[in-house]
């Protein structure tokens, strides 16, 4: 069964051209999201890294699939070793001199329901750190 998208919007102080340098900049990802060793902001870059729930790590494979500058990016989401894939989507809209950011997040359900690391839950409470916390904080240059 299709699951409804995981869907969330924050509103950034900042302009797009920084929002989108701060989503496609290897160096800056670094600062806010995960420490992904080559990342190049082109469609069919594959790229991983390692994220981490309580002791249980897991190498995330991502592939870009679309990239429209300073609007859309969006790329593959799975696991090594795992069953399901998924599509997470960046969409950004300028606002004056900010800029909102639009995540979509589609086909969680495809990943493992018995595992609470894999529930819509859980990926709600990561992605509404990332951008609203992270993310933010690192624009507004309130990140270490």
């Amino acid at each position: 069964m299709k699951a409804a998208p995981l869907v969330l919007e924050r509103t950034l102080n900042a302009p797009v051209a920084s929002v989108w340098d701060a989503l496609t900049n290897n160096a800056k990802m670094k600062k806010w999201y995960f420490d992904i060793a080559e990342f190049k902001a082109e469609i069919g870059f594959e790229f991983q890294f390692y994220g981490s729930k309580d002791d249980t790590r897991y190498l995330h494979l991502c592939k870009i699939t679309e990239i429209i500058p300073e609007k859309r990016l969006s790329y593959t989401w799975k696991y090594e070793n795992l069953p399901g894939e998924s599509t997470v989507s960046f969409e950004l809209f300028e606002e004056g001199l900010q800029t909102r950011l639009k995540l979509t997040h589609t086909g969680l359900e495809s990943f493992r329901t018995d595992n609470p690391d894999f529930a819509a839950s859980s990926f709600n409470a990561g992605w509404t750190y990332i951008i609203g916390t992270s993310l933010k904080d690192f624009l507004e240059g309130k990140a270490s």
